[in-house]
């Protein structure tokens, strides 16, 4: 396996795990920590953990949501401009969690090419 296919994993099983304990930031910390250990080259330090963190929170959002029959996601898609759909919220959610995860393996990465030197 390749370190995008490693990383991607670890970040999700990482991520995973750390939510059960910590809050919403769990995704940066797993993000950041993968990128650290298993350091990435170039374009991948930001779009492997963007991509593992916007496929685990959409999916991790909509399982939540499917739960109660997207009522909450309903609502909130109404307060949102998103026209009351739960779907887009969805959407939305995974990219906000990736966009995080991204900016949090750079840090990572930095960290781990700071303590190299």
């Amino acid at each position: 396996m390749s370190k995008n296919s490693i990383n991607f994993i670890v970040t999700i099983i990482l991520a995973y795990l750390l939510s059960l304990v910590l809050p919403w930031y769990s995704v940066m910390v797993a993000a950041a920590l993968t990128a650290w250990i298993i350091p990435l080259k170039k374009a991948a330090v930001f779009f492997v953990p963007f991509l593992a963190i916007l496929l685990f929170w959409t999916v991790y959002s909509f399982v939540l949501s499917n739960a109660n029959d997207f009522t909450l996601a309903k609502r909130i898609a109404v307060l949102l401009p998103l026209g009351g759909n739960p779907y887009l919220l969805i959407l939305v959610t995974g990219l906000i969690g990736g966009i995080a995860a991204a900016v949090a393996a750079i840090f990572g990465k930095q960290v781990s090419v700071v303590l190299k030197n």
